[in-house]
């Protein structure tokens, strides 16, 4: 991959600083901004990339509160790609649950296994947002509102879902 009313998500609030990756917690609050500022700029599709979102903060009430009121807005989608959606029950248990209700405007993808090692992880909008984390293991990244920027990320990630499979089913079919 390239390198580089009710409660509802935070305001898109321009003196609002862009968040910094440098930790965990700055990767965290620059997930729950992305959001936030996506949902607010009128996003209709919202793209999240990651090798198994283990460490994503899905399981946030607030979060889950934001993306609610924003999926219930016409025309949204939540778009997941990962390599395996196979710790998500175990660790965001509250995301699980409520993804269920939620199938319509949420949809999950499994990556071809050629590129399981090359997954970016990375939140993209529809318009010039990508939150993106670069090294793992440092918790180092960048936030970056500029379309041009953004556009070749928004291309590979989608070149990448049309080779890619459903998964995370919503519920799972027991004997």
């Amino acid at each position: 991959m390239m390198d580089e009313p009710g409660k509802s998500l935070p305001s898109d609030d321009s003196a609002a600083p862009v968040p910094l990756i440098d930790s965990r917690a700055g990767f965290a609050a620059a997930i729950q901004w992305g959001f936030g500022r996506a949902a607010a700029g009128g996003a209709r599709r919202i793209v999240c990339v990651d090798r198994d979102f283990a460490q994503w903060p899905l399981d946030d009430p607030a979060l889950l509160d934001g993306l609610t009121a924003w999926l219930r807005r016409p025309q949204r989608e939540l778009v997941l790609l990962a390599s395996s959606f196979d710790e998500v029950p175990r660790r965001l248990p509250r995301f699980t649950v409520w993804r269920r209700y939620w199938t319509h405007g949420l949809s999950a993808w499994r990556a071809p296994a050629d590129l399981d090692n090359q997954l970016p992880t990375l939140l993209l909008d529809d318009g010039a947002l990508m939150v993106r984390l670069i090294d793992a293991v440092h918790w180092r990244g960048r936030v970056t509102v500029d379309a041009q920027a953004v556009r070749p990320y928004r291309d590979e990630i989608d070149a990448v879902l049309q080779r890619s499979e459903p998964a995370f089913a919503a519920t799972q079919l027991g004997l």
